[in-house]
């Protein structure tokens, strides 16, 4: 495996996690490029359920090395607890983890902003996590932002902590929220420091230091394309770029040293909070929350579920320029007799084969379908390609087609071990 970078080509929950586990055993670095622990990677192991949120997924394996970089926005506090819950499993972290001093900080105020802005939104939320991501990035943006280096450094961090409480404890006021008190982040963000301390690295020399060395390195997307702040459905979207293109500025790494764009959908489509869902459909979801699927590994919050959107992700080809793709969660219709699949949308009466850019015009698109037969048999055991029913070869290949793109994973459940290679 060459430089790959994984990206999902729906909104988000595709099953990056675990086909980012997969893809490890390849690889000798695992890069996060942006996003917070607003997103959640599930991997199952052994039996056991792990679920990372800012630490990248090859973090189980060993003799791999990890890298958190410039374009992620991290709460120290809770990658603390992250790594610390993950010594409790046995999981050993130390050479094996890196962290860019130029990652920004996400803070206590981030937090508070980013609720009382989605109660102030009211009907017309965005749906966040209320992880404090949006303000953070925002903060990176207006360039007034706490970077991880800056924690290294006590006296630095403490005046500007200082300076940043008192304009946003005068912004959290004004819509009625209760101030942050300085002392507290003081005392919670320094503890936190000691603890990351030995990871702090400039990790964009590490990288390159590794590519000269013929190292390979997988890029570990988080959530999807339609969330991308650039690309999605804005604006119900997340506050970095989740496309390939952010794996670059997020790590340091120029295009010219990316080989591959691995594209992951599941077999049907789901999406996490508010915004336009063109194939969302009720009773697929039912179903699936009826077979405890599709729940947030963040929020706990059931995902809004539909059929496969064929347009959507040919857009999501288009801006990542996908060369291999991995499909995952078939096994979740295997008890669906017939299958439906989004090819073009009619909007306002005529019929369109690409994404609208305008959520509005995304919002009021009716989906066209085209209904393929299901396959009514389990798929969990198969281990090997020719074992899936031919109808669900059939299912996977043809969306493969509609997509533009090459068929290289299919993924029949959460174990390491329900992976087939075609």
């Amino acid at each position: 495996m060459a430089n790959t970078i994984l990206v999902g080509a729906q909104w988000g929950d595709e099953g990056k996690g675990k086909i980012i586990d997969f893809l490890t055993d390849e690889a000798d670095i695992v890069v996060r490029s942006q996003g917070g622990n607003n997103a959640g990677h599930t991997i199952v192991l052994g039996g056991e359920k792990y679920v990372l949120h800012l630490i990248p997924s090859g973090i189980l394996r060993r003799g791999k090395v990890c890298v958190i970089g410039n374009g992620v926005v991290l709460d120290p506090v809770a990658l603390v607890g992250e790594i610390e819950g993950l010594r409790a499993r046995g999981i050993k972290i130390a050479k094996n983890l890196l962290i860019s001093g130029s990652a920004h900080l996400v803070m206590p105020y981030h937090r508070a902003l980013d609720e009382q802005r989605e109660v102030l939104k009211g009907k017309n939320k965005i749906g966040t996590t209320k992880r404090g991501i949006g303000p953070a990035y925002g903060d990176k943006a207006a360039r007034t932002g706490i970077r991880l280096a800056d924690l290294m450094n006590e006296p630095v961090f403490l005046a500007k902590l200082k300076a940043r409480v008192k304009e946003n404890n005068a912004v959290l006021k004004s819509l009625g929220a209760k101030p942050i008190s300085a002392a507290k982040v003081e005392s919670a963000y320094l503890a936190a420091a000691e603890v990351l301390r030995p990871f702090v690295a400039n990790t964009v020399v590490a990288l390159h230091d590794a590519i000269a060395k013929g190292k390979k390195i997988l890029f570990e997307g988080a959530q999807g394309t339609f969330l991308d702040i650039d690309h999605g459905t804005y604006p119900f979207v997340t506050s970095s770029n989740t496309t390939a293109g952010g794996a670059c500025t997020g790590s340091g790494v120029p295009p010219h040293r990316m080989d591959n764009v691995m594209g992951v959908i599941k077999a049907y489509t789901t999406r996490v909070g508010e915004g336009p869902f063109p194939t969302e459909d009720d009773g697929l979801g039912d179903r699936l929350h009826e077979m405890g699927r599709e729940f947030g590994a963040t929020t706990g919050r059931a995902r809004r579920c539909g059929w496969f959107d064929a347009v959507a992700v040919r857009y999501a080809n288009m801006v990542n320029g996908i060369d291999q793709l991995a499909i995952t969660n078939l096994d979740g219709l295997d008890q669906v007799e017939r299958i439906r699949v989004c090819t073009a949308y009619r909007l306002d009466g005529k019929k369109i084969s690409v994404l609208p850019t305008q959520s509005d015009e995304v919002e009021r698109c009716q989906p066209i379908y085209t209904d393929l037969p299901g396959w009514m048999s389990p798929t969990e055991r198969a281990t090997k390609y020719s074992d899936l029913p031919a109808n669900a070869r059939s299912y996977v290949e043809t969306l493969a087609g509609l997509i533009g793109t090459r068929l290289a994973i299919v993924s029949v459940g959460p174990g390491r071990d329900q992976t087939i290679r075609r």
